[in-house]
């Protein structure tokens, strides 16, 4: 969405919430003043300066958003603006980052006495990751108001903005394209490598430069001469034309023929099904294929700094799990001489693991996004990533569970602005 103005989102916001009320709770709106006050809890997918549960600084926005005049603004104080100009019994209570709300929706589904959820993440049109963090292991000055009692805080890690200098990311010629022409040039580099909104243009870039490449001839067998549609390109010579649907249809059709892919091809790009060979179908899976695992082992490989950073994975072995080994002081493992001290039920975890000494601890997450919903394998390609990092190895991946939460931001936000309502 590009707007000039933040009214024109938060007065769409506003009005689909009226809207809610009309449909499901008109009593809600009869005007009387003994109706109850409705709590919303606001699932804000963007970055922002959180110093409280329900207000927020709009630091800059991702995903396609460009509405320059609500940057460094209160998000909450604008959408309860239009609330209240449309005199909705409605407040604000609790300002939700979607892997937040994953990590509350997943953590309210599980049984209680299990593993309880450390980690959410996203996967979808944008990405992100949120974990529980000790508040001694925060360096930053926290401003505003917040619980000292529990020790912890969920940190928001933003980490679609990793690595924008390409100090370590890969960066080929078509990564440099869709960076080039997103409306944030410079900005959320791991995000453009890894989220939904930009692998189907990354593909498509590759699939246009092969057609024009009189080497490859890709879609040669079909009429592209004049590449038009009636006064507008086909989407194949689109720019941003082409969804990120075409990579799960790739990854998941292994015919002989392909002719599930052949007519998702003809559907995404308008190249006709039938002037679209088996030949060329098989290099768009290739292409798709590498795409899309190279997304998910760089998602594990996010996933798998946090769960490291967290030091909850491993945990001190009991002296006689050891045998021969020297008996070790529960507070140490290895070389490390300040562990977490454990939660009431958990082990005293070890944050640099030793086989001789640790053993693995199970660590569960939450996952949410079309993505990883819909993108076959995409949570495989992410375990072979895990597995590859010193420090998690296949003992420590096999204890990592990661739980799909179907719009689990939006059901964490609700649950979020419960909590907070009770607790106000």
């Amino acid at each position: 969405m590009v707007a000039p103005e933040a009214a024109e989102l938060f007065a769409f916001i506003a009005d689909q919430t009226e809207m809610l009320l009309k449909t499901h709770h008109p009593s809600c709106l009869s005007g009387s003043e003994n109706v109850c006050v409705l709590s919303l809890g606001l699932t804000f997918s963007f970055p922002v300066y959180q110093h409280g549960i329900n207000s927020g600084i709009l630091l800059r926005w991702t995903k396609g958003f460009d509405i320059p005049s609500v940057i460094g603004q209160d998000v909450c104080e604008l959408l309860q603006h239009q609330i209240d100009q449309r005199r909705l019994p409605v407040k604000v209570t609790a300002l939700v980052n979607d892997a937040a709300g994953t990590i509350m929706s997943r953590a309210y589904s599980l049984p209680i006495g299990q593993t309880r959820t450390s980690i959410g993440t996203i996967f979808g049109t944008g990405t992100n990751g949120v974990y529980l963090e000790k508040l001694r292991n925060i360096s930053k000055s926290l401003d505003g108001s917040f619980d000292l009692s529990t020790g912890e805080m969920f940190v928001s890690i933003e980490w679609g903005s990793f690595d924008n200098g390409l100090s370590v990311l890969p960066n080929t010629t078509y990564d440099v394209e869709v960076n080039r022409t997103s409306i944030n040039p410079g900005n959320q580099m791991f995000e453009k490598r890894v989220s939904g909104m930009f692998l189907g243009e990354l593909l498509r870039i590759v699939l246009a430069e092969l057609h024009a490449d009189p080497a490859v001839r890709l879609f040669h067998s079909s009429d592209l001469s004049t590449g038009f549609e009636g006064a507008n390109p086909i989407p194949l010579f689109r720019p941003w034309a082409v969804d990120s649907s075409i990579l799960s249809t790739a990854e998941l059709d292994d015919s002989d023929d392909l002719t599930i892919l052949r007519q998702k091809i003809h559907q995404i790009t308008g190249i006709a099904s039938v002037l679209v060979s088996i030949d060329d179908a098989r290099v768009v899976k290739v292409l798709a294929h590498a795409i899309g695992r190279r997304a998910a082992r760089l998602g594990g490989m996010a996933l798998g700094a946090v769960i490291l950073k967290s030091e909850r994975l491993w945990s001190v072995k009991k002296s006689e799990e050891t045998m021969s080994s020297p008996k070790i002081n529960e507070n140490q493992c290895s070389n490390a001489t300040d562990a977490i001290p454990p939660l009431e039920g958990e082990a005293t975890r070890c944050p640099i693991p030793s086989p001789s000494k640790c053993r693995p601890c199970s660590i569960d997450v939450g996952v949410d996004g079309s993505v990883i919903e819909y993108y076959p394998r995409f949570d495989a390609y992410m375990r072979e990533a895990l597995r590859a990092i010193k420090g998690i190895g296949t003992e420590g991946e096999k204890k990592i569970q990661m739980g799909l939460t179907k719009d689990g931001s939006s059901v964490g936000a609700a649950i979020i602005a419960l909590v907070a309502a009770q607790q106000a």
